[in-house]
């Protein structure tokens, strides 16, 4: 009887150690499975915090930045397209600061185009590099006929790492006094459309330069342009589709640089230029076409 009850004892024993065997691995498992699951999210929150960093496009804000080009921003890419474009492409987004339709998607990429920019301090000349830039060209010839820039500001100077005047934006009218507001529209006009950039490879940003702003990425071109006053190469990357050429009246914005600016723009705590001391008021912009 006693060796019964021993063996029924032992088998109750190893009964009971199996059970905690098994019990001691399920907990292993769900240990483990806990440890990838928080590698998971914390995987993510890392990808996220690093996209938050390096992509562009937080503010609705557009312009070129001079933090943008020195930081570890992305560099933004455009479909590569044999230049002249033969078709276009204009996608309808967002709500235009001046009512405008879309420009026509067959652009005439054989014509030549100088754009004479009347100001209140004088005339710009630009000659506008449409073999290059075929669909910027059409979208700016587009805008400038049907009077979109007329009485508007340029509201925008950057005068340290890069040096430009940015211009198109008609919330800033030519009535308006700039604030540098953070609540304030003026600085994210679009024409109600947006496009992709051109003529990106190799882009150099030398004084007299015409060239569009953009939101960070390749497509977010829409109306807003920029006149380098003094050479901005090495402060710009190549994100930045020029597209013309001042040929007379550079002087004009040489001078509206050496006042400075008189309330300053700041973006995610940086200084990002200001608003011109001296009011720049463009009256019109004409298009003579060869």
């Amino acid at each position: 009887m006693a060796g019964k009850s021993e063996r029924q004892r032992r088998i109750a024993r190893e009964k009971y150690r199996r059970q905690q065997e098994l019990r001691m691995a399920r907990r292993r498992q769900q240990r483990k499975r806990g440890v990838i699951a928080l590698s998971v999210i914390l995987g993510a929150a890392l990808i996220a915090s690093l996209l938050a960093v390096f992509l562009p496009g937080g503010s609705t804000k557009k312009h070129p930045s001079a933090s943008a080009s020195k930081s570890a921003s992305a560099t933004p890419s455009a479909t590569t397209v044999a230049e002249p474009a033969h078709h276009c492409t204009y996608t309808k987004t967002g709500t235009a600061a001046r009512a405008v339709s879309l420009p026509s998607a067959s652009p005439d990429y054989t014509a030549s185009y100088q754009a004479t920019i009347t100001t209140n301090l004088g005339k710009i000349a630009v000659n506008l590099e449409n073999s290059k830039a075929t669909c910027t060209v059409n979208s700016f010839v587009h805008l400038a006929e049907a009077g979109y820039f007329n009485n508007t500001q340029c509201h925008r100077l950057l005068t340290s790492g890069i040096y430009v005047l940015q211009c198109g934006d008609p919330y800033a009218t030519a009535s308006t006094k700039l604030t540098c507001s953070s609540t304030s529209k003026i600085g994210t006009g679009i024409p109600g459309y947006e496009f992709a950039s051109e003529n990106l490879t190799g882009a150099k940003y030398p004084a007299g330069t015409v060239a569009m702003a953009n939101e960070g990425t390749a497509t977010t071109n829409g109306s807003q342009f920029f006149i380098v006053y003094k050479d901005s190469t090495s402060g710009l990357g190549a994100t930045y589709t020029p597209f013309g050429t001042v040929s007379s009246g550079l002087g004009i914005v040489q001078n509206v640089a050496k006042d400075g600016y008189s309330c300053q723009y700041t973006v995610s705590g940086q200084s990002e230029g200001g608003a011109p001391k001296e009011k720049v008021i463009i009256d019109s912009v004409t298009i003579k076409k060869t």
